[in-house]
């Protein structure tokens, strides 16, 4: 879910006892130019290839070497030593956090080596913006930044939405979507982005419009020029390289005032690594990634995005790992539309497309969202202080591919206290989404969903939320279609499971109950939808809405559920979906945009 409003069509949605209602009502989406899965295979022009996995990253001190593969290019400040001094000595007597769950110590050796790298480094310096350093760089290449507060002043002059940049623009992009075209990206970088990573160069032929209906493979996709692209800070942690796209003197708070739409961008850009470096308050994404194939981002932070702190789409062979996201109006980690590996795959055997493990996401509107989010691995990550900890949906925008959305695994999480009101008068986060403040996490239409292992605690509304989403309220507008989607057909939501969870046990074992743990629509037709082996704190049970959810022995006999419908939260989903008709979030009308009491 995110940020740019569109109206629902024919929305029609059925309670029990009660006859098809239709409601036009208003949720959000982010602007994509139409956008194609990466080919998943390795890409054999670039030496070593690129592509076809997860890039693994090269170690700081490689990056001394006389014979690397690829080039290095040294950023700095003329303080970065200076910066570098100051994180040693309070690492070496604090430690440092790589996220506020897991904090370490700097040792003596690695503080001096750590020195040692940097004072070569220094030498190595030819750069003092990143974007110039991003620009020289070929396929193999690394850019390592020394600490500071990179603010881009070269990048920030260039205007946004260049009208000297429309000659790169086809009809199927800016004119229907809003969104720019990927020529637009390669020629005008700046035009959106603080600092952009445009993997490929465009192709020589024309761009499908309109869009093809297979998003699988990119059409008119260009040979690689800046894959295998590695961007790195070289300081102790995250902390001590800072690109800021908008007011620096806010640091990792509000208010943001951006300066451009996206921080960091890596578009088209197979086997791209970023790791150690902070990146805050751009207008709408601090960190991008889009069509490609091969990412990893790592120790890496974000605070306080327009809407999200890393935003990827249409993505393949993904890992994000140690990062915290905090402060973001619609969600601190969102992998959308990924790669169709899962249950709706095509071809080759069942595999995640992307991971995502070790992260804190905190303090935003929902800590994790996927829209169309197929086939991620989610696990060991810790979700709290959000308004909803985790939503994986299909309210999409027109030309997002993916639907229906299918097939995570979401294992060995911590969802709890996701109480924040970001609708508040005084809540420092705007929020550009409508979610159920008080929630752990909810299933807003999907499929062939795994939610076990976790622990949900303290979360004041619901633990859990599952709903069909029918196609009529996604397919969008006649002219542009959601890929997938058909007005005639309830895609969603079937075949879900939860089990295995601990429902108001906090890790010490303290009692902190939700809400309600389990919440469920029963919409009329749903099946094979399983909640077994959950269990409560010693003396409590678990709590449902309705009363009993079909076990489906224990999910050996998944026919065994069938949604019959449940009047009173078919009546909630219907209420909350008209509240939104005019855009706004009224607690009076939908109780989910006010806190609830603490049960």
């Amino acid at each position: 879910m995110a940020g740019v409003r569109r109206r629902f069509r024919n929305v029609a949605l059925f309670a029990l006892a009660m006859a098809a209602i239709v409601i036009p009502a208003t949720v959000s989406a982010h602007i994509e130019r139409a956008s194609y899965w990466p080919d998943p295979g390795v890409d054999k022009n670039v030496r070593g290839g690129a592509g076809g996995k997860v890039p693994k990253a090269r170690s700081l001190a490689s990056a001394l070497r006389t014979r690397p593969v690829g080039r290095t290019r040294v950023v700095c400040q003329p303080n970065s030593m200076k910066r570098l001094r100051i994180a040693v000595r309070r690492g070496r007597r604090h430690g440092f956090d790589i996220r506020p769950h897991d904090h370490r110590s700097l040792t003596r050796k690695r503080a001096r080596g750590l020195m040692a790298i940097n004072r070569k480094l220094r030498r190595m310096c030819r750069y003092h913006q990143i974007q110039p350093a991003v620009n020289a760089s070929r396929n193999n290449d690394r850019v390592v930044v020394m600490p500071g507060v990179y603010t881009e002043p070269t990048a920030r002059s260039k205007p946004t939405f260049d009208p000297s940049c429309d000659r790169y623009e086809i009809t199927n992009d800016k004119s229907q979507t809003g969104a720019v075209s990927y020529a637009d990206q390669y020629h005008c970088p700046n035009d959106q982005n603080l600092i952009a990573v445009l993997g490929r160069r465009p192709g020589t032929g024309q761009d499908p419009s309109p869009p093809l209906t297979d998003r699988h493979n990119i059409p008119n996709s260009g040979e690689c020029v800046r894959c295998n692209l590695q961007l790195e800070g070289s300081g102790v942690s995250a902390d001590d390289v800072i690109v800021d796209a908008g007011r620096v003197r806010s640091r990792n708070s509000g208010p943001i005032a951006a300066k451009k739409d996206v921080g960091i961008r890596a578009d088209r850009a197979d086997g791209f690594v970023l790791r150690g470096m902070t990146v805050r308050h751009a207008e709408e994404h601090d960190i991008y990634v889009l069509e490609s194939d091969g990412f990893l981002l790592d120790r890496f932070k974000t605070f306080y995005g327009g809407e999200y702190g890393v935003l990827t789409f249409v993505e393949d062979h993904g890992l994000i790992q140690n990062c915290e996201a905090v402060g973001n109006g619609d969600s601190g980690l969102y992998p959308g539309a990924g790669a169709e590996t899962g249950a709706q795959r095509i071809s080759g055997a069942f595999r995640y497309s992307q991971e995502i493990r070790n992260c804190d996401s905190h303090h935003n509107s929902s800590g994790y969202s996927g829209t169309d989010g197929n086939s991620v691995w989610l696990h060991d990550n810790n979700f709290y202080d959000n308004a909803l900890g985790f939503t994986t949906d299909v309210f999409t925008a027109p030309g997002h591919p993916g639907f229906p959305q299918d097939s995570d695994l979401i294992e060995h999480n911590n969802f709890y206290s996701n109480n924040f009101n970001v609708y508040a008068a005084d809540s420092d986060v705007k929020p550009t989404v409508p979610v159920p403040v008080g929630t752990g996490m909810w299933i807003a239409g999907g499929n062939e969903n795994v939610v076990r292992d976790n622990r949900f605690y303290d979360n004041w509304r619901r633990g859990t939320m599952l709903f069909a989403v029918p196609d009529a309220t996604v397919c969008g507008d006649s002219d542009v279609q959601v890929p997938g989607c058909d007005v005639t057909k309830l895609s969603t939501s079937y075949n879900n499971r939860f089990y295995g969870n601990q429902m108001g046990v906090a890790p010490g074992g303290d009692y902190e109950p939700n809400g309600t743990d389990f919440w469920w629509d029963s919409f009329v037709g749903n099946t094979g939808n399983c909640w077994y082996q959950n269990t409560g704190a010693s003396g409590h049970a678990v709590t449902t809405s309705p009363a009993t959810l079909p076990a489906c022995a224990n999910g050996d006999n998944p026919q065994s559920s069938i949604g019959t419908g449940d009047a009173a939260n078919e009546t909630e989903l219907v209420g909350c979906l008209a509240a939104l008709n005019g855009g706004g979030y009224d607690p009076t009308t939908c109780s989910w945009f006010a806190a609830p009491p603490k049960p």
